[in-house]
């Protein structure tokens, strides 16, 4: 009975662990199975606002084609390629200008009170030492006022030198350029198929807007005191004319000749006439008389805060050196309002600024008209239609400007209108 008992058992448990141990057959089913792909644009995305880097190339937009691909499509994405790094380069720029711009119209700013302040600080002590200092309040009521009149007179050597209020409209000017040419890039990539000659032509204005106004002080800086008054020039000097637009090139191929006429020819050189007699001479004319105004004052400035300081240590010798110490300390801290505080070296890099827009459009009518194939132009009414807005004008007000400096010149009389409405 034992032995049974213990046989049924003994069965018993092999059945249980047979049944723990036996392992059914899975069904086949794993090549039904799919990885799941990772999605690389929402994980790019992702890090690039996780490491706060502002995008500027699309993630869709990078080449994957193969670098040996030499067809026409694979050029056009090179080019995009290489317009989008031009792009980031002049964001930077764009930042950078602007910094700096706000940076340096602080200086002007702090650089103009402080030495105001201590102009009338040494003013005072020669006043106050010539009215009853005796012994050593006398000497140290003189020497102080020598001292700040010594240590104004250097501050304004380097920051007449410098112009603040010149260099901040330098960079506000170049804040503006690149800008401007970050929208012309943008605009080239909408219009689609960019070519190699966009980009050289993109990176040539970019080299010229860094040459025409620098970053650093040492070494690079413009000169603010030009033996004559020449106009900015931030454009390639090797510049060509661009061939017709491309948003138009479809529409306009149909039209004889790309819509150019013989009188738009000619009202395109009265244009060229009245820019050149009337707003050209005019900004050459003002900016000659603003340098020599800035000139005069940069030298009045040093000179009479150092009148000054000799005045000041012969104080007590007798009644005239106070007055001189004084008087000119006063007259010195004026001649720094006006310069600095008018900014002056501003008005004078405005007006080359000016005068240079004017020459640029000179430059780029003239460089069309000579272009005698019509095919290789600008659109003539696209062109006609950018002339009159740089010059803040309606088409019909372009033409009827053409019309009076043409009767003008055969009556031999100047025109009294400039060319230009905006400044």
């Amino acid at each position: 009975m034992a032995s049974s008992t213990l046989r049924l058992s003994s069965s018993s448990c092999s059945r249980q662990i047979d049944a723990v141990i036996h392992v059914p057959k899975l069904p086949k089913v794993i090549p039904y199975f799919s990885i799941p792909k990772i999605p690389t644009t929402k994980l790019v995305e992702e890090l690039n606002l996780r490491d706060g880097f502002k995008r500027i190339v699309p993630v869709e937009k990078i080449n994957t084609a193969p670098i040996h691909d030499k067809s026409p499509n694979s050029d056009a994405t090179a080019a995009t390629t290489q317009l989008y790094a031009i792009l980031e380069a002049v964001a930077d720029r764009v930042e950078m200008h602007a910094n700096i711009g706000k940076q340096r119209e602080n200086w002007n700013t702090l650089l103009l009170n402080s030495v105001n302040m201590i102009t009338l600080t040494a003013a005072t002590m020669a006043g106050a030492a010539a009215i009853g200092g005796a012994g050593m309040p006398l000497l140290a009521l003189k020497l102080s006022s020598t001292l700040l009149y010594s240590a104004v007179t250097g501050m304004l050597l380097v920051m007449n030198k410098m112009q603040p209020s010149q260099l901040a409209e330098e960079q506000r000017n170049a804040t503006r350029l690149f800008k401007q040419i970050q929208t012309q890039i943008q605009t080239t990539m909408a219009l689609g198929s960019p070519s190699k000659e966009d980009v050289k032509s993109v990176m040539e204005k970019v080299l010229a807007a860094d040459k025409a106004y620098p970053l650093p002080l040492l070494g690079a800086m413009l000169d603010k005191f030009p033996a004559k008054f020449e106009p900015s020039v931030w454009w390639p000097s090797n510049q060509q004319i661009q061939k017709k637009n491309k948003s138009s090139e479809g529409k306009q191929r149909g039209q004889k000749n790309n819509g150019w006429s013989e009188e738009m020819e000619v009202e395109m050189r009265e244009i060229v006439e009245v820019v050149k007699r009337k707003d050209i001479e005019d900004y050459e004319r003002l900016g000659n008389l603003v340098l020599k105004i800035n000139k005069v004052l940069a030298i009045a400035g040093p000179l009479l805060t150092g009148i000054a300081a000799v005045g000041s240590a012969f104080v007590g010798n007798g009644s005239w050196a106070a007055v001189v110490a004084v008087a000119a300390g006063a007259l010195g801290s004026a001649v720094n309002a006006f310069e600095h505080g008018g900014q002056v070296g501003m008005v004078f890099e405005m007006y080359r600024n000016c005068a240079g827009f004017f020459q640029l459009l000179q430059e780029s009518i003239e460089a069309t008209l000579e272009e005698r194939d019509l095919e290789k132009r600008e659109n003539g009414e696209l062109f006609e239609m950018n002339v009159a807005l740089k010059l803040g004008r309606s088409l019909s007000q372009l033409r009827e400007l053409a019309k009076k400096s043409a009767s003008s010149r055969m009556d031999g009389t100047a025109i009294d209108e400039f060319a230009s409405k905006l400044f």
